[in-house]
């Protein structure tokens, strides 16, 4: 019988004895490329952040993550799926990286990413800041082409450079669309508020991406922005890409460049489960900085917006609570 990874059952051993900290108690897997037996998600750590602009310590984020994640069991009764069930998902560590050398960092990563696409693994990444997904897209258009992207943000990182340099974490939807791994016409950014450069104003349109301030998308039902994420992105492969400061920081304070006047984290996930059946193929959850957190509540809120996230991806594959048995876990 083909291998099912599934987490540690919290009703033999507590959750906060689990042993070594993996996303969800999921058993950890050295190299998925070998292990024994079908894997859909690999979850995989990238402390960095070598690329922030203002307050570091997103390196921090993936150990965050995962240790908040360990009260997370296995069904979400708001979208009917048994997550752990459907999936089989292992914890592969966290990538190779190289304090201080970024553009080596996207190297490696994406090296080491690319295979897992190639097998048609989805990874979901845990920053780190948000400057990683360069070598997400990279990676992930060698095998898929051209990849549509669903961004979460307060921020549209679309700028050209920063005091000449060209990769930081404000400029890779803009690299994306220049190196063609991004096409922004099946790409939806969402979120975006604040102050910024007159330059700035409209460029992520300018790029061709559909631009969702969070102005309009207060005024837009879940349903609403759901329809219009899937008319956008079609069936292309797609990845989502959560930058933890799309939440408002009275909800999320623990991330690098806050951002005031954003939505609560309830809001936040009814967006999300709004997405609907999209063709999944990456995720990433970043700008998770645990120096500035408090009572660990943003750590909290990225392991339950990756959680929403794994539950849309369960139910893409067609299976529902149908098909569970309902042991809880």
């Amino acid at each position: 019988m083909s291998e099912h990874y599934r987490p540690r059952d919290s009703m033999t051993k507590p959750r906060i004895a689990s042993g070594p900290r993996t996303f969800m108690r999921l058993p950890w897997v050295d190299d998925p490329l070998t292990a024994e037996g079908r894997i859909d998600v690999a979850v995989v750590g990238v402390p960095t952040d070598s690329a922030v602009s203002y307050r570091s310590g997103a390196r921090f984020g993936p150990e965050a993550i995962r240790a908040a994640s360990i009260l997370l069991r296995d069904h979400n009764p708001a979208t009917g799926v048994d997550v752990t069930r459907v999936l089989s998902m292992v914890d592969a560590g966290d990538a190779p990286v190289v304090p201080g050398y970024h553009e080596l960092t996207l190297q490696r990563l994406e090296d080491f990413l690319a295979p897992l696409y190639e097998r048609g693994i989805v990874p979901l990444l845990l920053g780190g800041d948000h400057s990683l997904v360069m070598a997400e897209m990279r990676a992930m258009a060698r095998h898929l082409g051209p990849v549509s992207v669903v961004h979460f943000d307060a921020h549209g990182d679309v700028l050209d450079d920063y005091y000449g340099v060209k990769h930081f974490h404000g400029t890779m939807f803009r690299r994306g669309v220049e190196e063609g791994v991004v096409d922004p016409h099946t790409s939806v950014q969402v979120g975006m508020r604040g102050s910024v450069h007159p330059d700035d104003v409209d460029s992520g349109k300018a790029l061709g991406y559909d631009v969702i301030g969070w102005d309009e998308l207060v005024d837009l039902t879940p349903e609403e922005f759901g329809r219009r994420v899937r008319e956008r992105v079609g069936d292309r492969p797609v990845m989502v890409s959560f930058d933890i400061d799309f939440i408002d920081p009275a909800y999320a304070p623990g991330t690098g460049t806050p951002e005031v006047g954003g939505p609560t984290s309830y809001q936040t996930l009814r967006y999300i489960r709004a997405l609907g059946p999209l063709n999944y193929r990456g995720l990433d959850i970043v700008e998770v900085a645990p120096p500035y957190d408090h009572a660990d509540i943003t750590s909290h809120a990225a392991s339950v917006v990756a959680f929403e996230l794994l539950g849309q991806v369960a139910l893409r594959s067609g299976r529902t609570r149908a098909a569970e048995t309902g042991e809880e876990h």
